[in-house]
């Protein structure tokens, strides 16, 4: 069974890093999903390219809840997940790594549950802790131990997209208390944990937000910056899938226990 899972970028994902790799496709009651399924060290792991394989699927647009359910119906009980993020904080710096644990979101157009009532009712879920603590617990040993330095704690700030955010909108996230801002992580996040799911992301600062930065904002920066720390990322990430445990149990995957617990 697959148990793990990698959500990421085009960047993150090199065959060279998994064993007998294969493209698997799966149905969901919200669209088809197209992942690949690989081994290390004897742990089956499966990888969904979030932008899709050309990077031609805008943040908006992103199929989150087939992705999610898609994880789910094949076995994955951990996720974890990478961001390309701008920082609001001057002490996380371009190249920097932050493992997140709180969001802002100011999406707009997201459907972010799966419980939209008929047949499946409401759930309120609770996100205290919206990032499983046990595999970031585990992410911030494996920075350790690879040598590579991270921020443990950073507030995610998620916006719609596919446009860059204002000076004035950076101005105020930031006096909200928001560390990085990115367009992916929401509803990502939230459906993992409805899905009761353990997940953790990792965000590679690429650029200073709009306002912080001295130029104009590029997506070309973005691509620059994460094809420097590519290979540290994939070190921390592999690394952490190498301590892994699959077999213990977690208070995430108990998150729906008040309404019968998550089903398919």
């Amino acid at each position: 069974m697959i148990k793990i899972a990698i959500i990421g970028g085009t960047g993150v994902y090199d065959p060279r890093i998994l064993d007998n790799v294969r493209e698997e496709q799966i149905e969901t009651p919200y669209g088809v999903v197209n992942y690949k399924v690989g081994e290390f060290r004897g742990k089956a792991i499966a990888f969904i390219p979030r932008h899709g394989t050309q990077h031609s699927i805008p943040p908006h647009l992103i199929n989150y809840r087939a992705n999610t359910w898609a994880m789910k119906k094949i076995g994955v009980q951990n996720i974890i997940a990478t961001t390309a993020v701008g920082s609001l904080n001057l002490d996380m710096k371009p190249g920097d790594f932050v493992i997140i644990d709180q969001f802002l979101d100011f999406t707009k157009n997201r459907v972010t549950t799966f419980y939209e009532g008929g047949e499946r009712g409401v759930a309120h879920l609770d996100v205290t802790e919206p990032y499983c603590p046990s595999l970031r617990e585990k992410l911030r040993l494996s920075a350790q131990k690879s040598g590579i330095a991270v921020h443990t704690k950073g507030v995610y700030v998620c916006t719609e997209g596919p446009r860059f955010e204002t000076p004035a909108e950076i101005n105020m996230f930031a006096k909200l208390g928001g560390d990085l801002v990115g367009m992916t992580n929401v509803p990502e996040v939230t459906l993992a944990k409805e899905a009761e799911m353990c997940y953790a992301t990792v965000s590679m600062v690429t650029n200073f937000a709009a306002g912080i930065s001295p130029q104009p904002l590029t997506h070309h920066e973005v691509l620059e910056t994460m094809a420097a720390n590519a290979e540290n990322i994939k070190k921390l990430i592999m690394e952490c899938i190498d301590i892994m445990d699959t077999d213990t149990d977690c208070t995430c995957q108990h998150a729906l226990a008040e309404y019968g617990g998550f089903k398919l």
